[in-house]
């Protein structure tokens, strides 16, 4: 049997558009060591971007449009990191990021509170009982007050709440946090442009030293708040907090470094090593003795200068050692891992061994597909990455028609990396392309022009959305031939319905019983 690695910790950051995700992101990576220079998210230009967004239109627009993944370590623990779009119309590749970590940071803006996508993101992570950790982030700026931000965590989402710092004021009357377990409070000292914490430790909210340090008002309020915060949520519970049933709150600020270091610490301590993934024929754990694992994204073009293609597996179980032969569930024909990579955003470097929990990029030519279970040959294969039916379609027409072969590359790499859906009809030569938000369809073009050297522009399709369709050989050639004009194929050769409306959806599954129409695909 292999130890269960309890020094892994993989977790994700959710959180809606700017909510200070990819700031914290950047902290985070700060504190852990893996970078040096503290002002990146203050600076100009070219350096304000944080690591983790390499991709052009995450560089002009500055938000993060697909998921990076990051490895540090701290005291003797290894994190790693995925960072996952915020926006809502990249759900699908957060979606498939969610079902590689074991635990998830829920960063929330503390004027906003919990936002729709937020919501979303949370409801993923239910589904899979992945524990999460809230933090309330720019507690520095004029926000809402703590309680009622608390009591929507717990009312909105179905959580025990559990606060494990406070802060001392907010927005204007900010003067610091007091950490509930560690008793400290950090505060401000400086102007905002060159900012220092003070910490101050305390024997408890008694402590003399408290009224040497804040206002009158700041103490009365300290006191006064954090009394009833202990006195009226539940105490933290470890065992409640793995199985997904509560979340620690923390209070701070990504911008200015307040509870980053008590985050980290609260992962090191809380969250859970590597967990036991669901599988076919049974659920796999960290012991399990064969190195295993599952392909959750594929990124083409990291490097645009090699053209490269980087597959990102969650290692699941055994010890992964550099040159072994693994065999792809997709392909069933073992290949050769000779360069896997660890990655900090763009930085990389050989990875001689990985552990469980571990996330290493496989570069390959296609090889390799989400979804794809690898193992060392055992007949095993991870569930629960599936592709959801696109609700934008459009057709895509070249500019320049002697590029049709580059376009047809760049469509099926796009495709096996999740950016879109592509469907080949069965009638007509037009390619479609399916997304789930409009905001992919820039990526796609942006892309097209950055890294394929495509001109292409998106025109309206006949339909407005796909099922994937399924059932008997003699009910699903007669359908064909009524329906053919409708009917397309996905990268995959799989049969799709093409629809013009939701109602013609639940139209023709109502004429046709004996098919099945579906909104997810098990990839």
């Amino acid at each position: 049997m292999t130890p269960s690695y309890p020094d892994r910790r993989t977790f994700a950051i959710i959180s809606h558009p700017d909510a200070g995700k990819t700031t914290l992101t950047e902290k985070l990576l700060l504190f852990g060591g893996a970078i040096h220079l503290a002002g990146e998210v203050k600076a100009r230009g070219a350096n304000r971007r944080a690591r983790s967004d390499w991709m052009k239109i995450e560089q002009q627009r500055g938000i993060s449009v697909t998921s990076s993944v990051m490895t540090f370590e701290r005291e003797g623990i290894t994190f790693n990191l995925l960072d996952t779009p915020g926006h809502e119309d990249f759900s699908e590749d957060t979606y498939r990021t969610l079902t590689a970590v074991d635990s998830a940071v829920m960063v929330i803006d503390a004027a906003k509170g919990i936002e729709p996508q937020t919501r979303k993101l949370f409801e993923v992570c239910r589904l899979r009982s992945v524990p999460i950790i809230t933090f309330i982030n720019k507690v520095d700026r004029e926000g809402r007050d703590p309680f009622e931000l608390m009591d929507e965590v717990a009312d909105m989402l179905a959580l025990d709440v559990t606060p494990m710092s406070w802060p001392a004021g907010m927005g204007g009357q900010f003067e610091g946090v007091y950490d509930l377990k560690a008793h400290t409070l950090m505060q401000p000292t400086g102007d905002s442009r060159a900012f220092e914490g003070k910490v101050t430790q305390l024997s408890g909210l008694d402590d003399p030293k408290l009224a040497d340090v804040l206002s009158a008002d700041a103490l009365k309020r300290l006191h006064d708040e954090t009394e009833l915060a202990v006195g009226g949520y539940d105490a933290f519970d470890p065992v409640a907090y793995r199985n997904g049933d509560q979340t620690p709150v923390y209070f701070g600020s990504a911008l200015k470094e307040f509870g980053v270091g008590e985050l980290i610490d609260a992962l090191a301590k809380y969250a859970p090593p590597p967990r036991t993934q669901p599988a076919e024929p049974l659920p796999i754990g960290p012991e399990h003795e064969g190195v295993t694992g599952f392909i959750f994204k594929v990124q083409a073009n990291m490097d645009p200068n090699h053209r490269d293609r980087i597959a990102f597996m969650r290692l699941c179980s055994g010890r992964f050692k550099r040159g072994m032969k693994l065999t792809p569930s997709g392909s069933g024909k073992p290949i050769a891992v000779h360069s896997p990579i660890l990655f900090f955003a763009q930085n990389r470097e050989l990875a001689d061994e990985a552990f469980p929990g571990d996330i290493i990029g496989i570069p390959n030519h296609g090889t390799l597909r989400v979804g794809d279970t690898l193992t060392e040959g055992e007949a095993i294969r991870f569930t629960g990455l599936p592709n959801f039916a696109p609700e934008i379609l459009r057709r895509v027409a070249l500019i320049d028609f002697t590029k049709t072969k580059q376009l047809r590359k760049a469509l099926d790499d796009m495709a096996e990396e999740g950016v879109t859906q592509v469907f080949y009809p069965e009638i007509g030569s037009n390619w479609i392309i399916g997304v789930v938000g409009q905001l992919q369809l820039e990526v796609l073009l942006s892309r097209l022009d950055a890294e394929y050297k495509v001109a292409a522009k998106l025109e309206p399709s006949p339909w407005d959305t796909a099922r994937w369709i399924s059932g008997d050989e003699a009910a699903m050639k007669a359908f064909a031939a009524i329906n053919q004009s409708s009917l397309a194929k996905d990268r995959d050769g799989n049969l799709v319905y093409m629809a013009k409306s939701a109602w013609d959806v639940g139209y023709v599954q109502e004429r046709n019983p004996d098919i099945t129409f579906s909104a997810t695909r098990e990839r």
